[in-house]
């Protein structure tokens, strides 16, 4: 145990306070001029992170370079910026990093010095997540592969070689950030790092060890001297100074708090919506839910940090998804898998932030207290000399109580908080969304239906065991065989047949811990069996097969669909074929276990790199055959890049399961026929970055494990082309625009103007964005006074008052305004 040697005395803030409220709430952003001069070491207190002096409240956001690219980075954080985000939060992944054991490779979507270069430029800051464990649905939780194979290791313990190549990583890290000048001290963005990631989840596996492991990590890291704090996320133990935070959905409700009182509250991880993967519908989280969630945090923790995981998820490109995991990564975040505002999500945080830092300083020094003000209902008060925040908040999530807070009544949304400025000013409600909605559509622009533009290669399927590079009387593990290089592993194996005279039918059984496996007999396919993120580890399949007298060759395809991010002790985990048995008749069960089996690592056009425009001449293409499409075949074709800007994306639906490249780059995995309950493909859509395309002829390469028909894939692109807003005449005024009246705010993506008013309202309009009518009251105006206001523009705003519409359509009755644009 080491002391907390870097925390500024809370006695030097408080003497500051006084001079401190301007900086709260202004400064949000690194420091104008910054440049390379000493700032001082960014230190802790129990109420926030201190930095240049003074208690910060922070809102960040986690995105991750390496699951966008480099000419996406810009927009993405300026958005963040707007959304007002003060912070970045990025993981660092170390197989990306180091692929081969000391080759290094930091270059392209890989340039984390870049990526942090760009956000500091934009004026925010850096929380850098080193771990070098990381989880993040990424495979192998982030470590190199490599690592499995050195001599005597155990991840994650108190263990020689795992430590010294995690510290020699880590190191390599840090020496590389001091270097540039990153560090908050010497003038850059970082202002905070983590060391390990949600350890407490496995520390009990590992018996006496795992406390160890714990201390060793947070004294290596502290000892790397870096100037700023470090943390541990799910770690209630993290040693001093380390601080422990909350990962998770509700950290107001679920965190036991920082693990000393010298500490601050820190939310990690605000999960935005929760991942996808194959096999499941998606599950979006609601705005509301998230602004309460946050709200609650500040209120009831003194909570000081949010960053929200994810805030733009981004693509899973190549393999680096983990097991079952979409390519796809978190679209419903703020910010969505193409870089679009997910709207309401992001206005109504970004309201929901300007809201908390209106009154940041009382939540910073301010005295706390808190009561009930009903069954279910609650307040959290902050208070200095001069200031006073309030948050009222209700957990009945059907009733509209009304409380009585300092002499004054308020009627609270059924599970709500209201944000009080000076204690008596509704400013924010997490339950009542003001901020614009819109509605994104994929338009097709290019179906690649024309059968003469593909070519077809078929994948050939190894019979022969002399020629494979690897043999064995055994079934060897499938991660140990690939190296996690490639999905596939060939398993091929000699059977010689006597059929007996009842012709009784032979029952082929194999039992694997792989994803997904293809059988294969004399080359001709018989079937294929998967499993699913949350269904049992073994898949097996059992079908009666057809074989010829004498010898027969069967060839196993074992395939993982990404490998584990998680868990204790992974370096164990185990996959691929496990058990293979043929059973003639009543014969006795015939084990191929220990027979001679032959290995082929990865498919042959992998190996050939077919899929880039250098290699795709170095096998032969064929026609394609319009009423046979085989499993294991290659396809390609070229396409043009659509005009514009907006996002693109294929259409995949009419695939099975496999890979796609453009241009030689990954596109990632995809797997349609893998239906979600609802019968839908988990993921039917597939970005393709801006940056991977050129005008013309772009080489689309698909190898295709289970039949599909390329025929049918379309190139689209994917854009917001419905903007809506719906505000009540008595809700607050937004804080970021300073208006007097509440009003409604339209604006297209970037490039786009506002086309045409598909719906306006000024009286009790019913419905909502999608499904909208004109209700009793309605003020006969509006279509004209929203038209003018807005068409030809980019955006528009439109105050919600009866002055706007000629006057009150119907007095005594509460009004909206509900607009619905398109945007062109």
């Amino acid at each position: 145990m080491f002391t907390v040697g870097a925390v500024v005395a809370v006695a030097l803030i408080v003497l500051t306070a006084a001079c401190t409220s301007a900086a709260a709430g202004d400064g949000r952003r690194v420091e104008e001029g910054g440049g390379d001069a000493a700032r001082g070491e960014v230190t802790y207190d129990g109420r926030a992170l201190v930095v240049k002096g003074t208690r910060r409240m922070l809102f960040s956001g986690e995105m991750h370079y390496t699951r966008s690219t480099p000419e996406m980075w810009p927009k993405l954080i300026a958005n963040a910026r707007k959304g007002g985000l003060d912070v970045i939060q990025t993981y660092v992944f170390w197989n990306v990093h180091e692929p081969v054991q000391g080759q290094y490779n930091f270059e392209g979507r890989y340039d984390l010095v870049k990526f942090i270069r760009e956000i500091q430029a934009q004026g925010l800051y850096v929380s850098l997540r080193i771990g070098p464990f990381i989880e993040a649905e990424w495979k192998y939780g982030g470590f190199p592969f490599w690592l499995h194979d050195v001599p005597n290791i155990t991840f994650r313990t108190d263990n020689e070689p795992f430590k010294q190549h995690m510290q020699r990583f880590v190191t390599q890290i840090v020496n590389m950030m001091k270097q540039e000048g990153l560090y908050y001290p010497q003038g850059g963005p970082i202002i905070i790092s983590q060391i390990e990631n949600e350890y407490q989840m496995v520390e009990p596996a590992f018996g006496s060890g795992g406390p160890r492991y714990v201390r060793w990590a947070a004294e290596m890291a502290v000892g790397l001297q870096t100037g700023v704090p470090w943390m541990m996320c799910k770690q209630n133990d993290a040693p001093d100074p380390i601080i422990n935070t909350c990962n998770g959905l509700i950290c107001g409700e679920t965190f036991v708090g920082p693990n000393s009182p010298s500490k601050p509250a820190l939310w990690t991880e605000n999960w935005t919506t929760r991942y996808p993967i194959y096999g499941n519908d998606t599950k979006l989280r609601s705005t509301e839910d998230i602004a309460f969630a946050v709200a609650l945090f500040i209120a009831r923790k003194k909570g000081s940090f949010v960053s929200y995981y994810m805030y733009h998820g981004g693509t899973n490109f190549g393999r680096f998804a983990s097991s079952y995991v979409t390519t796809s990564y978190y679209d419903g975040a703020p910010l969505d898998e193409y870089g679009l505002i997910w709207r309401p999500t992001w206005g109504h945080l970004r309201e929901l932030h300007a809201a908390v830092n209106l009154s940041s300083e009382p939540l910073l020094f301010g005295t706390y207290s808190n009561f009930s003000l009903g069954q279910e209902q609650e307040a959290h008060i902050f208070k200095t000399e001069l200031k006073c925040a309030a948050f009222l908040v209700n957990f009945d999530k059907h009733q509209s109580p009304t409380v009585v807070f300092r002499n004054t009544s308020f009627q609270l949304a059924p599970k709500s908080i209201s944000i009080l400025s000076e204690c008596r000013t509704v400013v924010f409600e997490t339950a009542k969304v003001n901020a614009q909605y819109g509605s994104r559509t994929a338009k097709v622009v290019e179906s690649l239906n024309d059968i003469h533009t593909w070519k077809a290669f078929k994948e050939p399927i190894p019979e022969d065991i002399s020629k494979a590079v690897y043999t064995g009387n055994q079934l060897f593990e499938h991660l140990s065989m690939t190296k996690d290089e490639t999905d596939y592993l060939w398993y091929i194996v000699s059977y010689e047949y006597r059929p007996s005279d009842d012709g009784q039918l032979v029952l082929l059984n194999v039992e694997s811990r792989a994803h997904v496996l293809h059988a294969f007999v004399n080359t001709e396919y018989i079937g294929s069996v998967h499993g699913s993120h949350d269904g049992p580890g073994n898949i097996i399949l059992n079908m009666n097969i057809s074989l010829k007298e004498g010898q027969n060759t069967i060839s196993l395809l074992s395939v993982m669909v990404g490998s584990p991010d998680s868990g204790a002790h992974m370096e164990r985990r185990s996959f691929g074929i496990r058990k293979v048995s043929i059973q003639q008749g009543q014969q006795p069960l015939h084990l191929l276990n220990n027979e001679l089996w032959g290995y082929q690592v990865g498919l042959y056009g992998e190996g050939k790199r077919i899929y880039t425009q250098e290699e795709a001449s170095s096998v032969e293409w064929t026609e394609i055959n319009n009423l046979t499409y085989h499993p294991l075949t290659w396809y390609k074709t070229t396409f043009a890049a659509p005009v514009g800007n907006d996002a693109v994306a294929l259409n995949l639906t009419s695939m099975g399961k496999g890979e796609v490249w453009v241009n030689g780059e990954s596109i990632g995995r995809y797997w349609v026929s893998f239906k979600a309950p609802s019968g839908q493909p988990s993921q039917s859509l597939y970005h393709v970055p801006q940056h991977f395309l050129k005008p013309t002829d772009n080489l689309l390469v698909l190898v295709e494990e289970i039949g599909g028909n390329p025929l049918e894939i379309t190139v689209n692109t994917v854009s917001i082309t419905t903007v809506c807003g719906n505000v009540n005449e008595l809700s607050s005024p937004a804080l970021h625009t300073q208006g007097k009246d509440p009003e409604v705010r339209l604006r297209c993506q970037r490039g786009k103007h506002i086309s045409a008013i598909e719906f306006a309202s000024y009286g009790n309009p019913a419905g909502d964005c999608t499904t909208f009518s004109t209700g009793s009251c309605h003020a006969a105006l509006s279509e004209s006074v929203v038209k003018q206001a807005c068409i030809g523009k980019r955006g528009c705003s439109i105050p919600v008052s009866p002055a706007k519409f000629g006057g009150d359509p119907c007095p005594g009755i509460q009004k909206s305004l509900l607009v619905v644009a398109s945007c062109r």
